[in-house]
């Protein structure tokens, strides 16, 4: 049994600490700063994440009532609500942004050879983001419609193991079709996105990268036909076609063929119309690919659910970012040690362990894995009986 390091620590120990390091100096985080350190923000702001800690008070209450385990939490400084909100407040975003970076590229690594439930080998991506809603009252600055405030989370998810693999946070005004001028495409990867992206400008400038893209059309887009090609009705395909923009503007922005697919979903009824550049994917399967763009969704209400994203530990844009960074670091963290220690539950399981198990000194996979339980169906003779009918 390990006698010396807390479920914490081995947790934390996943994270490379020079990694941590290396971003802290880069942002000089710890410049003039003498007893609670970048490391100890992060580590106190993780515990808030995996123990579901509501406000600074209640994060200096549980941790002051245990201060000899601090030290073996790897926490040095001396955890204070004033301290730890002059850390929020004042130290970069940034560096836990660019931590979190060095985090996706581990986890997608270790989530390459996830099934797919598609027949492909090429690397799928969803984009798409959701807005993490503020109160107006206590965030004036987060104001991007009527009484309505808020910042926006945009992730593009890998399919294979649903590890976001970019993310960025952007005022709640943001429109979503910029996010593709900052976006690096990777020739022969599938972008999946809704019409919300549609602009044939930056649609382009993803064919010219040699990316492959699959979104909706927008309803009011118009488009010329140029050849119908063969479908199965019974599969739901209503049509494939090779189209160009009908409107000069929009033909000028993609001078280029694009093919339209009309399906039906023969559950729902719902038709759709799908845009692809891509002529080779067979129609069914370009339907399919929209069908899992739902994963990004269910990765956004996962996080909003498990993470502390909704509620905040203070009012500046500075510290918002970073606790919605230091979340996304915790739920890849988590993740990283699913996968290395080989550990069949889903992620909502651990994170539940982990919120009451934080401070027990035993393997980490001990704690993690379920255990085997051998129920015995012969009561004991020496039990005595409490109903006896």
């Amino acid at each position: 049994m390990n006698q010396g390091s807390t479920i914490f620590s081995q947790l934390i120990a996943h994270a490379s600490r020079d990694a941590l390091d290396r971003c802290i100096r880069r942002y000089q985080g710890n410049y003039r700063v003498r007893t609670f350190s970048c490391r100890d923000q992060f580590l106190v702001m993780a515990f808030a994440q995996l123990t579901y800690r509501e406000s600074l008070r209640d994060i200096e209450a549980c941790l002051s009532a245990l201060p000899d385990r601090l030290y073996h939490m790897g926490i040095r400084g001396k955890v204070s609500r004033s301290t730890l909100a002059d850390a929020n407040e004042q130290r970069s975003w940034r560096i836990y942004a660019d931590f979190a970076q060095g985090l996706i590229a581990e986890a997608r690594r270790l989530y390459a050879g996830e099934p797919l439930d598609l027949d492909l080998k090429r690397t799928v991506y969803a984009l798409d983001s959701t807005i993490i809603e503020l109160c107006i009252t206590l965030f004036p600055w987060a104001q991007f419609q009527g009484h309505v405030a808020g910042v926006r989370l945009h992730t593009l998810l890998d399919l294979r193991g649903s590890i976001p693999a970019f993310a960025r946070i952007t005022p709640g005004s943001f429109r979503d079709s910029h996010l593709l001028d900052t976006l690096v495409p990777e020739p022969g990867s599938i972008y999946v996105f809704d019409r919300g992206y549609v602009d044939f400008k930056r649609l382009y400038r993803l064919n010219q990268a040699r990316a492959t893209f699959v979104t909706r059309a927008k309803k009011r887009q118009k488009f010329r036909r140029l050849y119908s090609h063969p479908v199965d009705r019974s599969t739901g395909l209503i049509c494939d076609q090779t189209v160009v923009p009908a409107i000069a503007s929009s033909a000028k922005k993609y001078p280029e063929k694009l093919r339209r697919i009309r399906f039906k979903d023969l559950e729902s009824g719902r038709g759709y119309v799908f845009i692809t550049n891509d002529f080779r994917l067979p129609a069914l399967t370009v339907a399919k690919l929209y069908k899992a763009r739902w994963r990004i969704e269910l990765f956004f209400k996962w996080i909003k659910q498990h993470l502390r994203i909704k509620m905040f530990y203070g009012r500046s844009p500075n510290a918002v970012s970073t606790q919605i960074w230091i979340a996304i670091s915790v739920y890849l963290i988590v993740a990283i040690v699913r996968k290395r220690l080989g550990i069949e539950r889903d992620l909502y399981t651990l994170l539940q362990i982990l919120s009451l198990s934080l401070f027990e000194k035993i393997p980490l996979e001990q704690a993690l894995n379920s255990p085997n339980y051998n129920f015995d169906d012969h009561p004991s003779r020496n039990q005595l009986q409490l109903f006896n009918f």
